[in-house]
């Protein structure tokens, strides 16, 4: 395992951190296939179903990858603590926690999808198959609990190449089924949809393989694998607000995809295939926020205040300047980056009115992001979910049934993001402070401090 409490961080961060940026890209991979086969042998009315309803996927996912956001950070603090005990029994409880987690998205994702995007008002040529493509991917959910359980705690170890080796793998194999599904078994939707499903699963498979094989001290073993009471309320109880932490941001976003769906068939196509462009630079973006969460996670369990902080800024800096450089990448390849989406031209000109907004403004979000990984890092997530809630979810919303609702235009809906990012993200920064500045490891004799911190 790494020992991130002592050396250099800002080189030991870059080393963890480019094999995470990959990692999170070949997540990423899984949905833009979908979107990028069904646009360009499918047809723009697959592609915009698609679109309408990945968005919903996405906020399945996200609260998969928020409730994974606990098990890094508890990882991490045993580490950091040299706690071994505590370290196995909250690898063995995660594993049946994040498995639930995932058949009970499972559940919901089923039932409730055709009441949610009818509720979105999605266009009667979409409905049907946005409906199913949420549904089949739906039954994925478990498989990504189970990857992403395996991710954190590999993570928190210091290990990230792991996880982008067995991406790689489920990732070929996701774009080798999308293109039989899709051109030679003409199964459109559904295709694409049942390929994610059949990755994800095998992805699932190889993880588990890997950590009863893995030679550290977070390796998973069958004969542990329980539910450790003492383990379960810190993890779900981070791991829920972590998770809502998550999903608010997509909650947020599908009353946004309501207005865009107010628009023409066209528009909605374009603005699904710039979206694409959203998961490849915060999914980046991304791999410093937990790179920050575990460096100052087992920084914290080693108790070294100062670190924690030069880890946080490190964290910070890395963020915004790799969401600036992608941001002035995709403002110069634009219509490169559409093409990939749709062959249409028309798509094509529908869907840089949101790139050019959105490149211009990524970097932002590197406030709120890094701030709210620092602060579950410290084991505080109840009032990061309150200002994310705020900042991101009431603020956009009031925002569309408002501004949005006045002007009508599609610049006047997409605006909602910068603003969003700028405040909620300075909110953020001053509640992390304010938490690290009351930081006290004068009286911490043992880690039941923390335990008492997390509780």
């Amino acid at each position: 395992m790494k020992n991130y409490t002592k050396g250099p961080i800002f080189g030991q961060m870059l080393i963890f951190s480019i094999p995470l940026i990959f990692t999170n890209l070949l997540q990423v991979l899984f949905n833009l296939c979908d979107v990028a086969v069904v646009g360009r042998f499918a047809g723009s009315i697959a592609l915009g179903s698609v679109g309408s309803s990945v968005i919903l996927v996405q906020l399945f996912l996200a609260f998969i990858i928020g409730m994974s956001g606990s098990i890094n950070v508890l990882t991490a603090l045993y580490i950091g603590a040299k706690n071994k005990k505590e370290l196995s029994e909250t690898v063995h409880t995660s594993i049946i926690i994040s498995f639930v987690e995932g058949v009970i998205i499972l559940i919901i994702g089923i039932t409730f999808s055709p009441i949610i995007l009818k509720l979105l008002h999605t266009k009667d040529d979409l409905i049907s198959g946005a409906i199913l493509y949420a549904r089949i991917c739906s039954v994925g959910m478990p498989a990504l609990g189970i990857y992403n359980w395996g991710n954190a705690v590999l993570s928190a170890t210091g290990n990230t190449k792991k996880p982008l080796y067995f991406l790689t793998i489920s990732g070929v194999i996701n774009i080798l089924l999308n293109l039989f599904f899709v051109i030679i078994c003409h199964l459109g939707v559904a295709g694409v949809a049942l390929a994610s499903v059949i990755s994800q699963y095998i992805l699932a498979i190889i993880i588990i393989v890997a950590m009863l094989n893995e030679k550290s001290d977070a390796k998973l073993e069958l004969k542990k694998i329980r539910i450790t009471e003492k383990k379960v309320k810190p993890i779900v109880s981070l791991g829920v607000l972590s998770g809502f932490q998550s999903a608010v941001f997509h909650f947020a976003n599908l009353f946004v995809q309501a207005g865009v769906n107010s628009f023409d068939t066209i528009l909605v196509s374009g603005n699904s295939a710039a979206t694409n462009a959203d998961s490849i630079v915060y999914e980046s973006m991304a791999a410093f926020n937990t790179a920050g969460a575990t460096f100052i996670g087992q920084n914290y369990g080693a108790k070294d205040k100062k670190r924690m902080l030069k880890s946080y800024l490190t964290a910070l800096f890395s963020s915004m300047t790799l969401g600036l450089i992608m941001g002035i990448a995709l403002l110069f390849f634009g219509k490169e980056f559409l093409s990939l989406f749709s062959n249409e031209t028309n798509v094509i000109n529908a869907g840089l009115k949101r790139l050019n907004l959105m490149a211009a403004s990524y970097f932002i979000s590197a406030l709120m992001d890094v701030s709210i990984a620092a602060s579950r890092a410290l084991h505080k997530s109840a009032w990061p979910t309150f200002i994310v809630i705020m900042g991101s979810c009431v603020f956009r919303v009031l925002w569309v049934k408002t501004v949005f609702a006045l002007i009508g235009s599609i610049p006047s809906l997409y605006l909602l993001y910068p603003f969003s990012f700028i405040i909620t993200g300075v909110a953020e920064v001053a509640y992390f402070v304010y938490c690290y500045k009351k930081i006290s490891f004068k009286s911490d004799s043992t880690t039941n401090k923390h335990e008492a911190i997390l509780i």
